[in-house]
C-alpha cells in the first residue's frame, strides 16, 4: 500500500476557500450598477429625421417624443396624439429637469411639430430640441 498523506490544519481541519465574501462583493456591485444606470426610453417607432449641417449630440437622459410621417405623436411606444404632450411632459418633469427631444419625420407637417413644441412648453420644458441627422 502507498503512503497517503492529507495535509491538516489545526484539530485536524482541512483547508477551504470561503467564497460567499466574494459572491456578497459581486451583488452588491450588481446592485450598484443597476441603480446608477441611466435608461434611455425609446420612442418605439422609426421616423426618417431630416439633415441638419449643424446637428449636435445632445443628452442621452431626455424626454423623447416622436411624430410619424402620419401625424401620430407617439412617447414610449403609445400614441399620445398632440394633447397628450402636455400630461406626459409636465409628470416627467417632475422627476427631473430633462430637455424634450422631439423626433419628427421629415415627412410630417410643420403645424404638428408646432403644436408638440408649444404643448411642451406650456408643460413647464425649458429646452426643447428637434432631432436631426448629420
Amino acid at each position: 500500500m502507498r503512503d497517503r498523506k492529507l495535509i491538516f490544519t489545526q484539530e485536524g481541519r482541512s483547508d477551504e476557500i470561503n467564497v460567499s465574501p466574494l459572491i456578497d462583493i459581486v451583488f452588491i456591485l450588481l446592485i450598484f450598477f443597476i441603480v446608477t444606470t441611466v435608461f434611455i426610453e425609446e420612442t418605439g417607432v422609426e421616423v426618417q429625421r431630416p439633415q441638419s449641417a449643424s446637428a449636435e449630440q445632445l443628452e442621452k437622459n431626455a424626454i423623447l417624443i416622436a411624430i410619424t410621417a402620419e401625424g401620430k405623436v407617439v412617447y414610449g411606444g403609445n400614441e399620445i396624439g398632440v394633447r397628450g404632450v402636455r400630461g406626459v411632459v409636465k409628470r416627467l418633469l417632475k422627476q427631473n429637469d430633462q430637455p424634450v427631444i422631439v423626433q419628427t419625420d421629415k415627412r410630417a407637417s410643420v403645424e404638428i411639430y408646432t403644436r408638440v413644441h408649444d404643448e411642451a412648453a406650456l408643460a413647464g420644458a425649458k429646452r426643447i430640441n428637434l432631432a436631426t441627422q448629420n
